[in-house]
């Protein structure tokens, strides 16, 4: 692919990182491989507030060029934007954003184009819905009452306007939409009638499969089990969970089959993909990786971030543990956490047996950032966050429900202690004076001695393995897009760093047909949670370094696995060849 290679990334973190998106884009973004071969890449969004100057249009980061919604009206973009304006009655917001990797250094400024469409107009909105309807049969009147759908719907028309605008819509311009969000916007490209746009899909997940694993008692081990039945007995997840219509994710995910590429970022998102309907089966479908940092360390750097970690512990707990384990995460279902209590409890009665202790620092909430001052002043009234309390600044409804798993495995175990930290950010600022001075957020993946991550549903999973380049023993479970990385990576043989739980093994019971493992609800999974807990929990014991020249081998072992799967891996070896699949494919042309 020649380095005038134009990339628009649709996405709703354009302007900000708030999550995996967000990675992805930051990985892409300050990749050499990357920058070298797209020569210009181009983010699309909704604008979701108003509120604000224009100098929190793009954060911190980021440089308005033109807002007509602030009323900066730069000359040199007023004509081509004013005209689609007053078209489409929508505002826009154009700029650049940075982005930095402060361990290399590499910067690179995309591009990013925001519209207000909430007032559009209603004509145009709806006779795009109406070609969305004959083109590609999708029923925006069952979804339209939901903004979350109809925003991006809406984006579609005036965004590939704009591009037009921009001098993107000629020559190589690949339009990727990530996840449902962009969908709206590459099919209305596949009904450009010049037909310059590649398209593809970036599935970072399969909606419709998540929300199916989430609310089914039986998780994953009931849906993987499922799902390979039902590929052997050529059944799709309409035949085997009914309409999924009515779901608007479903319908734009299933849409991705008119894209010229599909990209997953996971093994099992690609057979979950070919699981939605027939169609997929001849899609144009790759795995895609995501990537993971790769920093390389010493024992000495590695002893001194965990020193500040036990100190903290120590501070908070009133003893020093022998080991410090992780988990930082959001906290949704999908996430498992009750899996890593589970494990504890199995590891508990060993280390007391040894005369060692722990402490797992879960580092998760489902609110926005707490404010520095309350955080001190939970600290200093109760004792955040080894105490909590209900009701904000602490306690979500969320959090109040895990914490008091939490606190049962508490008043349980003897040698290891469980500590909440509801927080985004680890250090002093973030969460309160108990934290050492010299504590930054990457000492919680530095000085980590385990991290886990056994998710039901997890696409990737890239924070599971962000503390593998510091030499970490990483716990995660074989459906996590990055347990097929790492057997790309190792060609399936054993590594320490890493430990894949298996809940989805249903060992010696029998199970005849789908109607039988649909079967598979709480009880049985529980059942299998406690055997695998108990396995896990001897693994990880048996693996923990004992003296510091078995760390140094796993800090070596880590880095060298982390390098082999950094982003500029993964954008040569899978994204730039696919890209360039995408821009020989002959065009066909809808139109």
């Amino acid at each position: 692919m020649a380095a005038e290679g134009i990339a628009v990334h649709v996405t709703h973190e354009a302007a900000a990182k708030v999550g995996g998106i967000g990675a992805v884009l930051q990985g892409f973004f300050t990749c050499p491989s990357y920058l070298d071969v797209i020569g210009r890449s181009i983010l699309v969004s909704p604008l979701f507030t108003t509120e604000g100057s224009v100098q929190d249009r793009l954060g911190e980061d980021g440089e308005v060029l033109y807002s007509s919604v602030d009323g900066l009206i730069n000359p040199s973009y007023s004509h081509a934007f004013g005209r689609i304006e007053s078209l489409y009655n929508v505002g826009i917001v154009y700029g650049r954003r940075t982005f930095l990797d402060e361990q290399t250094g590499v910067r690179s400024t995309p591009e990013v184009l925001l519209i207000d469409v909430r007032y559009m107009d209603s004509g145009m909105v709806n006779d795009f819905k109406r070609r969305l309807f004959e083109e590609f049969g999708i029923q925006s009147q069952m979804h339209e009452h939901l903004w979350e759908y109809e925003q991006y719907v809406r984006l579609a028309p005036p965004a590939i306007a704009a591009l037009k605008a921009l001098g993107a819509a000629e020559g190589r311009t690949t339009v990727i939409s990530h996840e449902f969000m962009g969908m709206p916007t590459v099919l209305a490209a596949i009904l450009e009638p010049y037909c310059r746009f590649r398209t593809v899909f970036y599935a970072h997940e399969v909606a419709t499969v998540r929300r199916i694993v989430e609310e089914h008692p039986g998780h994953d081990t009931m849906f993987y089990n499922v799902m390979e039945q039902a590929r052997r007995d050529r059944l799709y997840v309409s035949d085997v969970f009914g309409n999924q219509a009515t779901y608007f994710k479903h319908s734009l995910v299933e849409a991705s089959k008119y894209c010229d590429h599909i990209y997953a970022v996971g093994d099992y998102v690609a057979d979950e993909l070919r699981f939605l309907a027939p169609e997929f089966e001849s899609a144009d479908i790759d795995i895609v990786y995501n990537g993971i940092p790769a920093y390389e360390i010493d024992v000495a750097d590695k002893r001194a971030s965990k020193d500040r970690l036990q100190r903290y512990c120590e501070g908070l707990l009133g003893f020093r543990p022998d080991y410090v384990f992780t988990h930082v995460t959001r906290l949704v279902r999908s996430k498992g956490l009750w899996r890593d209590l589970r494990v504890l409890y199995e590891m508990d009665e060993t280390l007391r047996q040894k005369g060692q202790t722990a402490v797992f620092l879960l580092l998760s909430t489902e609110v926005s950032r707490r404010r520095s001052c309350d955080i001190h002043h939970m600290e200093s009234t109760y004792g955040w966050p080894v105490a909590h309390r209900e009701g904000w600044p602490d306690l979500s409804g969320g959090e109040a429900d895990f914490h008091t798993a939490i606190q049962q495995f508490n008043a349980r175990s003897r040698s290891i202690k469980a500590v909440f930290i509801n927080q985004f950010g680890f250090d002093r600022h973030c969460c309160g004076s108990r934290v050492p001075l010299d504590v930054e957020f990457i000492d919680i993946r530095k000085g980590s001695d385990v991290e886990f991550g056994q998710s039901i549903y997890e696409p990737f999973g890239i924070a599971q393995l962000e503390p593998l380049t510091y030499g970490s023993l990483c716990v995660f479970t074989g459906v996590c897009g990055c347990a097929g990385f790492v057997r790309d990576v190792t060609g399936g043989q054993p590594i320490r760093n890493v430990l894949l739980a298996d809940y989805a093994d249903l060992g010696d019971r029998s199970y005849g047909d789908i109607e039988d493992l649909l079967t598979i609800d709480r009880h049985v999974r529980d059942r299998i949670e406690t055997a695998e807990a108990a396995r896990l929990a001897r693994e990880i014991t048996e693996r923990l370094p004992r003296n510091d020249t078995e760390l140094e081998t796993m800090i070596c072992e880590g880095y060298r696995l982390a390098y082999n799967m950094s982003w500029d891996v993964v954008v040569r070896k899978y994204l730039l060849a696919d890209l360039s699949r995408a821009f020989d494919k002959p065009v066909s042309c809808r139109n």
